[in-house]
């Protein structure tokens, strides 16, 4: 299983185009992703303050598009610190295929910053 933080706007778009398309699509040529360990990391540093966020649950085994495992990549950062350990990042090269998503869960920022949802698959 990998994960993909969105807003739910985004999330709404891909209901009525029948696939996802996150913006780094177009802006880098992937759809970035995090195993369960990095999810919080990410979202912690990159998603602060933001209110409307969803977490995609994405059965690799369904991808329609290319999975490639990479080096954390994002242009509004330097050295991550989610990635501070070299892992490696779940990269999707190409639309997400809405029937690889088998959860969608709700992404709420508590007062201590993001946490792993309880019912995560």
């Amino acid at each position: 299983m990998i994960y993909h933080i969105t807003s739910r706007a985004n999330w709404a778009v891909a209901q009525t185009q029948g696939y996802y398309r996150a913006p780094s699509l177009e802006s880098e040529g992937f759809i970035h992703c995090s195993t369960r360990h990095q999810i919080s990391g990410v979202a912690n540093e990159l998603y602060r303050g933001q209110t409307d966020l969803l977490l995609l649950c994405i059965d690799e085994n369904l991808l329609g598009a290319p999975l490639v495992w990479e080096a954390p990549d994002h242009p509004n950062r330097g050295k991550s610190a989610a990635a501070a350990d070299g892992s490696l990042f779940p990269h999707v090269y190409g639309v997400l295929n809405l029937d690889a998503v088998v959860a969608v869960l709700d992404f709420p920022e508590i007062e201590s910053g993001f946490s792993l949802p309880p019912n995560l698959p």
